[in-house]
């Protein structure tokens, strides 16, 4: 029995399969998962329902997993502030640094080779898409 918050097998596996610099794209309901990611990558499917489970449990969960070093969100072209995106950056705190991408330049970044693992949230709110980058291990 694992004495770790994160017990899911298919969710495990993938992230044991990464290192530095890979990364994690934590998709919304709406997202493009077939032709919006690299198509190597991983997918893990946590999407039972409209609305559960949510990138913010996903992404509480990951965090106690994985070292985290960046984040990129994705951005409505008309410039809307995002709810969401607050709420990332309240969990992550200020030593992740944010980055802001339109929705294609963010589509284009998860399909990068680079991104090992996509999980399939059921988050209903829209541009709530999440790109993390691994960091290192410390001491």
């Amino acid at each position: 029995m694992l004495k770790f918050p994160l017990l899911h097998p298919p969710l495990l596996t993938a992230l044991a399969s990464t290192g530095h610099g890979s990364r994690i794209l934590i998709a919304d309901g709406n997202y493009p998962y077939a032709t919006g990611a690299n198509p190597t990558a991983l997918i893990v499917y946590l999407n039972l329902r409209p609305g559960l489970l949510g990138v913010d449990e996903i992404l509480e969960t990951i965090i106690e997993a994985v070292p985290l070093e960046s984040a990129v969100v994705m951005i409505p072209a008309d410039g809307t502030t995002v709810a969401a995106h607050a709420g990332y950056r309240g969990l992550l705190g200020a030593a992740v640094p944010f980055e802001e991408l339109g929705r294609f330049e963010f589509y284009e970044a998860s399909r990068n080779r680079d991104v090992a693992v996509v999980v399939a949230s059921a988050d209903l709110r829209i541009f709530a898409n999440l790109l993390l980058t691994i960091g290192v291990r410390t001491a």
